[in-house]
């Protein structure tokens, strides 16, 4: 088994900035995966503003990006702003169990750092797609209500209750969800730990992972994602509640 660190640092509305950050500093032998170019398809209606990748585009960014048969991804972005975990999450889904994401991110790396490029060994990622790890708009607006199904709100509070609403237009959240904003170090609400199903979404389906990950350390692996999240649920133009 080879070890390989995957950098997978962005911004928001900083198109490059992960790209930047990596060039100008990275842990040595790692590679880069840009969160909006390889981890997310272009925004769609529907689909949301990061739609998750198609297989043979995901294919081709992991393959670049050197992972393959035989190697254990360490992604690691900022600290728990979605990059790293969107990568776990996505390699998963694609059928690449041999993941883990560095706790804290760069920050908590404690050996030298390089500068520039690297030359990364490139390999063959052949994906075999999950089916059940997933959620559509028309699935969880039919399920909302139902005895045992949890919505998990993964945005900060404000967002959630719709005090402000910075990217899309439309502030709220899904009628029923709770709220466990991904930046908080409050553990997971027992009664989301213990329902039936689970589901997480926050504004695009990045920091949703953030949530999922803390869930599978939890015992909850089973947690689906709504690839799509709040962008994608405004833009279907369904219910919406706030407070």
């Amino acid at each position: 088994m080879r070890y390989l660190f995957v950098d997978c640092r962005w911004e928001l509305g900083r198109p490059g900035a992960g790209r930047e950050a990596y060039l100008a500093g990275h842990v040595p032998g790692a590679s880069f995966l840009d969160v909006e170019a390889d981890l997310a398809s272009p925004p769609a209606r529907p689909g949301g503003r990061h739609p998750l990748p198609d297989r043979a585009a995901f294919e081709r960014a992991a393959g670049a990006a050197g992972i393959g048969p035989g190697v254990f991804v360490v992604a690691y972005d900022s600290g728990a702003d979605g990059g790293a975990a969107r990568l776990w999450w996505l390699l998963r889904h694609f059928g690449h169990e041999e993941v883990a994401v560095l706790y804290g991110g760069i920050g908590s790396w404690i050996g030298p750092l390089a500068t520039g490029e690297e030359e990364i060994e490139r390999s063959t990622f052949t994906a075999h797609e999950r089916e059940d790890d997933v959620v559509v708009a028309e699935e969880l607006a039919d399920r909302l209500g139902d005895p045992g199904f949890v919505v998990v709100d993964a945005r900060a509070r404000e967002r959630y209750r719709g005090d402000v609403e910075p990217i899309d237009p439309v502030a709220g959240h899904i009628p029923g969800a709770v709220n466990v904003p991904f930046a908080a170090d409050a553990a997971l609400p027992k009664d989301v730990l213990q329902a039936d199903e689970i589901v997480v979404y926050c504004g695009s389906g990045i920091t949703a992972c953030v949530d999922l990950l803390a869930l599978a350390c939890a015992g909850r692996p089973d947690a689906r994602l709504y690839p799509g999240s709040w962008s994608d649920w405004v833009s279907c133009g369904l219910p919406v509640e706030t407070g």
